[in-house]
Order: C-alpha cells, then sequence, then structure tokens
C-alpha cells in the first residue's frame, strides 16, 4: 500500500535543550553525521514516495528557509510561524490550507533511526487503515532507543490499539517522532499553541489511536550528547 504524498514537518521549535549548537542556528539544521537533521528525515520521507512537504519555521526562519530553498525533493512549502511558536498541534492548524484533507505524514526532525527490517515508513503506510484509525504513530522499543530517558509513552494491544502509560511505572514503547494522521484532527483544537498529545489522548479512548513498532534501533537527538550517541551509533552501522 502506498502512502500519503503529502507530509508536515514539524520544524520552529526552539531547540533550547539542544544548545550551544542552536545559539546560531534552528535545530533542524544541526548536522548528525555530515547531514542536517531536516534532511535525514526529509530524504526518508521523499524515498516513502512523499512529493510535497510542508515545513514550519520559526527559530531562524531565514536560515532554515534558505537551506530548504536548495531542496528539490521532496517539494518544499514553507508555513510560517515567525510570529509565535504554535506548538505541534497548532502548528498543523496553522498549516492545514497546505495540507489538504487527505491523510499526510507528520514528523519531528529530531529522529533518526537504523532500519531492522522491512523499512519503517513502508510499514507504517502499510498499517495505515482510515476505516479504523484516525492516527498511526511509528513506536520505538525502550531497549532499541538511544537518547530517550523517559518511561516510556503507550502500551500496544494485539491489533495496533495504543493506551496512554497512565498511572504504570513504564511502558515497553515510545513515540519516535513519526506518524500518519488524517489532517482533520486538529480542526476542532483551539486557536494558538496547543500539543497533538492532547489529540492522541481523546482519540486513544476512542480507540482510534494506533501504532507501529520500528524493526530497528531509534536516536532521539534532543541534546549534544544525544547527537555525539546518534553519530557513534550510525558509524557502526556502516
Amino acid at each position: 500500500m502506498s502512502g500519503p504524498k503529502t507530509a508536515m514537518v514539524l520544524a520552529a521549535g526552539l531547540g533550547t535543550r539542544m544548545r550551544p549548537l542552536t545559539d546560531d542556528q534552528p535545530k533542524a539544521l544541526v548536522e548528525v553525521a555530515g547531514r542536517a537533521l531536516i534532511d535525514h528525515q526529509l530524504d526518508r520521507l521523499a524515498d516513502a514516495g512523499v512529493e510535497t512537504a510542508v515545513v514550519n519555521v520559526h527559530h531562524f526562519a531565514d536560515a532554515l528557509e534558505a537551506h530548504l530553498a536548495g531542496r528539490t525533493r521532496p517539494h518544499v512549502l514553507i508555513s510560517d510561524e515567525r510570529a509565535e511558536v504554535l506548538e505541534t498541534g497548532g502548528g498543523l492548524k496553522r498549516a492545514r490550507p497546505l495540507l489538504g484533507e487527505a491523510p499526510i505524514w507528520i514528523a519531528n526532525i529530531d529522529s533518526v533511526w537504523i532500519e531492522g527490517g522491512p523499512p519503517a515508513l513502508e510499514a507504517l503506510a502499510a498499517a495505515w487503515d482510515p476505516e479504523v484509525m484516525d492516527v498511526c504513530l511509528l513506536l520505538a522499543r525502550l531497549d532499541r532507543s538511544i537518547g530517550f530517558d523517559g518511561a516510556g509513552d503507550v502500551f500496544r494491544a494485539d491489533d495496533g490499539r495504543l493506551t496512554f502509560r497512565g498511572e504504570a511505572a513504564s511502558a515497553p514503547y515510545a513515540y519516535m517522532g513519526v506518524h500518519i494522521a488524517k489532517p482533520q484532527i486538529v480542526d476542532g483544537g483551539p486557536e494558538g499553541p496547543f500539543s497533538l498529545a492532547t489529540v492522541w489522548r481523546r482519540l486513544a479512548q476512542q480507540g482510534r489511536l494506533h501504532g507501529v513498532v520500528l524493526e530497528g534501533t531509534w536516536m532521539h537527538v534532543g541534546d549534544p550528547v544525544a547527537l555525539k550517541q546518534a553519530e557513534a551509533q550510525l558509524a557502526k552501522a556502516r
């Protein structure tokens, strides 16, 4: 099954945990193994068949726009958030006129991974079923994650449905920064900043939040230490 042809790439964050590397550039342009974080993600999406990527910009927006102007695959459109950072949900809502009505990829820029089986985005696209889900998250096993220091985000049922960790001490899976969603999930959201996580929690209660597990190693590149760990892991995998 082919996946969505349009993606939303969330690149407007301040990157405060990545300082001092983000003192003079956006987090999206921090390099991992010689390539900007955003290029790692855009290349993955292009390989998965994405034709158009909408990228939101805020922190050092001019520099990020200039960098993206050099890309031809996928075609890049800019969603301008210079006036205010809108978080994940607000950013998606702002970009809605550029995204259309069909399901889309939504991706963070701080996620890098090493495949361990069929390409992860192909597996996610194959699992997508709009009849039974509104969102399908790509998940990583905690024991195959680098740079993630949380206790896990979700539990996954045999049919792929997700429930949040809640009061449990830990959960086996972490959201790894890429998912497929119906863009309409934010249409009823508030004006201004809000998080997609609030939408996911509502959908999980309705049984409409699903997930697919990465067969490989995930690297959350959230700070300079995690960046070095990711580069070391990528070097070993060559």
